[in-house]
């Protein structure tokens, strides 16, 4: 009757885990150092956002809105004839702009986007000065388009100019003509007007050509002796050139200092016949047709002394 009961366990003496005090004690401090934690990332950020803020305020007041910044002088040179105004319009750059804050990249790309700017370089001169040297395309070679005015207007006519590199230039308002003391640009005939965009090379292999013809006729000793009026470009092997003395000669398209002693060789050749050359096939390579004419039927050559390439003429 003593006995006690088996499902009776109050008053067993075994001894009992304390789990669910450790896991709140875990858990409050887990819960201290999360918030620790997220007081350190808000304070830093915090931080942060005053000192990046404050940086602002600095460079606004002392750099941005800094009138010792602001521009006095824009110094624009170029090789040639564009006026400063004109350049300082097309950079879109004027007085009073924070020279610490001028974009260098967008105007030197607004200047090299005209068709007579080849390449521009930019300098600022603290604290207040900007500097743009300009180089200009200098033409070698123009193409004359003709143009419908109207029923009762005369046919007009355009000149296109082409640089060394082929680049187009267009017509210009402030364009002097070609003076009796400089030398006049070959025409290049035989390609079409779609083939000329202003500020994108000419892709005709032939003008091409022809224009390395030039390039290569300038600093052979040619110059001055005789002076090119126009090649054709209508073959795709060929040049046709004809100069002041109403000589026609062909050329091949390539080897052209080689052709050019060969000429030389048949000039003076005809100087000392007392003739000129009528035509002359420089692109046959085993001998040179040639057909003659007397001197006396052709106006004399005016010699001219060479001068500097074609600076400071094509605008």
């Amino acid at each position: 009757m003593f006995k006690q009961k088996a499902q009776n366990r109050r008053n067993d003496r075994k001894q009992v885990l304390d789990v669910k005090l450790r896991s709140k004690q875990v858990k409050n401090l887990r819960m201290r150092m999360a918030a620790i934690a997220l007081t350190i990332c808000a304070g830093c950020i915090l931080g942060v956002f005053l000192l990046w803020q404050g940086g602002e305020l600095l460079l606004r007041e002392l750099v941005y809105a800094n009138p010792s910044f602001a521009v006095q002088q824009i110094h624009i040179a170029s090789d040639g004839v564009l006026k400063p105004a004109q350049l300082a319009q097309w950079a879109g750059v004027e007085k009073g702009q924070n020279l610490l804050t001028l974009d260098l990249t967008q105007i030197k790309r607004n200047l090299e986007l005209v068709p007579l700017v080849k390449s521009v370089s930019i300098e600022k001169i603290l604290p207040n000065n900007l500097r743009i040297q300009v180089t200009e395309r200098e033409p070698i070679a123009q193409v004359c388009l003709f143009r419908p005015a109207g029923p009762n207007v005369p046919v007009q006519y355009l000149n296109y100019y082409i640089d060394e590199d082929g680049v187009v230039i267009p017509p210009w308002s402030e364009q002097p003509l070609n003076d009796e003391e400089s030398y006049p640009l070959p025409v290049l005939t035989g390609l079409a007007a779609t083939e000329l965009r202003p500020g994108v090379p000419v892709e005709n292999g032939s003008v091409k050509a022809a224009l390395a013809l030039i390039a290569a006729f300038n600093r052979s000793p040619l110059l001055g002796m005789v002076e090119l009026r126009s090649i054709d470009t209508a073959s795709p092997h060929t040049l046709l050139v004809q100069t002041d003395q109403r000589s026609e000669i062909v050329f091949a398209q390539e080897n052209f200092e080689e052709q050019f002693l060969r000429w030389l060789s048949v000039l003076e050749f005809a100087s000392n016949q007392q003739k000129v050359i009528a035509t002359l096939d420089l692109a046959v390579g085993n001998y040179v047709p040639a057909r003659w004419s007397e001197a006396p039927l052709i106006p004399p050559t005016k010699i001219r002394t060479p001068k500097p390439p074609f600076k400071k003429r094509h605008v």
